[in-house]
Order: C-alpha cells, then sequence, then structure tokens
C-alpha cells in the first residue's frame, strides 16, 4: 500500500474532527449585564453571528430538503415507511429513512466503482454485482427497518400470554383493570410493558379507555393483541364482568403460544433437511467412498 493513502487514511478523522468543531462553533458566553437586563439591545446581525455555522447554515438546508423530499414522495410509500417506523417503535422520520435510503445508494455505488479494479469473475456477474450493489444499498434501511419491527412485533406476541395472567391475578385480587395493567407494565421489562404505558398515559391524559386501547391496537400489527383488545371493548360494552374476560383471554392466549410452538416443531425436520443433504451427505460420501476410489484408481 503507499504510504500517501496511509497518511490519508490515519489523517482523516482529525479532518473529520477539525469539521464538526468548526461547524458547532463555541456557546456564546452570558455577563451579569446580560441577566439582569440592563445591556443595550441585541443586534439581530449579532445574535445570529453568535450561532454555530451548524444552526445558521446547515439545518435550514437539510429543513428545505426534508420539506421537499416529503412533496416529492408518493403517499403511499411514505406512510408504508411511517408505518414500519410505528411498528418498530423507531423515533425518526419517514424523510430521515429516505435520505438514508439515497445516500446508501451513492455510497454502494461509488465503493463499486473504487473495487471495479479489484472485481473477478465472469463479466456476467460483474455487471449484476454493478447493477445489484447500488440496488442494495437503496433497500438496506428498509431491510433493517423491517427486520426491527418484526423483532418487536414477536416480542409482543410471546409475552402477551404472561402478562394477561397477571393482570388476571391482579383484577380477581380485587385491582381495576388501569391499576392492575399498571402494576404489569411496571414489574416487567420489554416493547409490550412500554406499549401498556404508554397506553396508561394516554388514559391519563384524558383519552377514554376504549380510544387508548384502539390506539395500542394500531400501533402494532399482531392479531393476539387485537383480539384481546376486542375482548376488552367487548367486555366493557355490554357490562361482562372483566375478570372473567381475562381469564378467558389469557388460556386462549397460551393455548396459541402452545400451538405456534408445536407448530414450530413440526417445521424443524424440514428446515434440518436441507443442510444435511447439502453440508453433511457430500462430506459423508467422500470419507466412505474416497478410499475405494482411490484404490481402484490405483489399480488400473
Amino acid at each position: 500500500m503507499q504510504p500517501t493513502l496511509i497518511l490519508g487514511a490515519a489523517l482523516l478523522p482529525a479532518a473529520a474532527g477539525v469539521a464538526y468543531m468548526s461547524l458547532k462553533g463555541s456557546k456564546p458566553s452570558v455577563s451579569t449585564d446580560d441577566l439582569i437586563g440592563t445591556n443595550r439591545p441585541t443586534d439581530l446581525r449579532d445574535a445570529m453571528l453568535q450561532q454555530s455555522a451548524l444552526d445558521r447554515a446547515i439545518k435550514p438546508t437539510l429543513e428545505k430538503i426534508v420539506a421537499l423530499i416529503h412533496k416529492v414522495t408518493p403517499m403511499g410509500w411514505y406512510a408504508t415507511i411511517q408505518q414500519r417506523l410505528m411498528l418498530a417503535d423507531s423515533k425518526g422520520k419517514p424523510e430521515v429513512v429516505i435520505v438514508q435510503k439515497i445516500v446508501f445508494c451513492i455510497l454502494f455505488f461509488l465503493v463499486l466503482n473504487v473495487m471495479k479494479n479489484v472485481a473477478y469473475g465472469p463479466p456476467l456477474i460483474q455487471k449484476l454485482l454493478y447493477i445489484g450493489k447500488p440496488v442494495l444499498g437503496f433497500f438496506l434501511p428498509d431491510i433493517l427497518l423491517k427486520n426491527k419491527a418484526s423483532k418487536r412485533q414477536a416480542l409482543i406476541q410471546a409475552a402477551l400470554p404472561d402478562y394477561l395472567d397477571q393482570i388476571t391475578v391482579g383484577v380477581e385480587a380485587g385491582l381495576g383493570f388501569d391499576a392492575a395493567m399498571s402494576r404489569t407494565a411496571k414489574s416487567n421489562e420489554g416493547p409490550l410493558a412500554q406499549e401498556f404505558m404508554r397506553t396508561l398515559q394516554h388514559v391519563s391524559a384524558g383519552l377514554s379507555r376504549a380510544e387508548a386501547l384502539r390506539g395500542l391496537s394500531n400501533r402494532n400489527k399482531v392479531p393476539e393483541l387485537r383480539q384481546f383488545v376486542g375482548a376488552i371493548l367487548q367486555a366493557e360494552q355490554y357490562g361482562v364482568p372483566m375478570a372473567q374476560v381475562l381469564r378467558v383471554q389469557a388460556a386462549e392466549q397460551r393455548r396459541k403460544r402452545r400451538q405456534r410452538a408445536e407448530e414450530k416443531a413440526m417445521k424443524l425436520p424440514v428446515k434440518v433437511l436441507f443442510p444435511l443433504v447439502l453440508c453433511i451427505l457430500p462430506t459423508l460420501f467422500i470419507v466412505l467412498i474416497g478410499p475405494a476410489g482411490i484404490s481402484i484408481a490405483n489399480g488400473i
């Protein structure tokens, strides 16, 4: 490797740090006159110059770019990204995800152009890589976001039966439904506990219990959670005892969890078949038939 490349790679973090400090700037000092209000009126230009270059130039530019992206993005695509962010409980915005997709696409394309001199293989494979890597970079944020959302929904689905058992015990012990849900959420950790606490915060903020529970159902795409919310809403509407409904729902969710476990166990032999055929059996045939083949070849 050339010394120039080594020196450039070593100075790159220092250059990034200097650029960050130059954009960040320093905080303006506050004098005693500013605190007691006896200083002269502040000049608008001086006040703007006291801000860093990041606040004066880059942030407004980024806000304009985000607004432009929001305008040109199709509503269906925008709604899909927003729904995935909600399912993943991410605090980001759809515009940020779209910018990430564009940046990753450009980066993958540039990396491909830099590494084209060391590319190997048939020309067809090189052309497929030339097209496929930018496409992969464009869809990489979607893949990561969808994977995060799927894992979070799976954790909620797996934890729901145990949470329902705890809520049922609390209601049968004399607690109200909200108090039992709050105690269950505080004594556990995970995404479902966070969702329960968010629902209770919405109730404390003034929403009715029915509206807060519908919000809980809409924020998650777990069928079992929607079934639980629907049963609670029907129990409130028709005056069915809450403890009885919770007991039935807890038993139903435990049965469904056992069925999912049995279904995964039934799929296991089929999943093991492919590694067995592709990896283990060829090696076994080489070990068993290899010496005989070598002896036959030497005899001939």
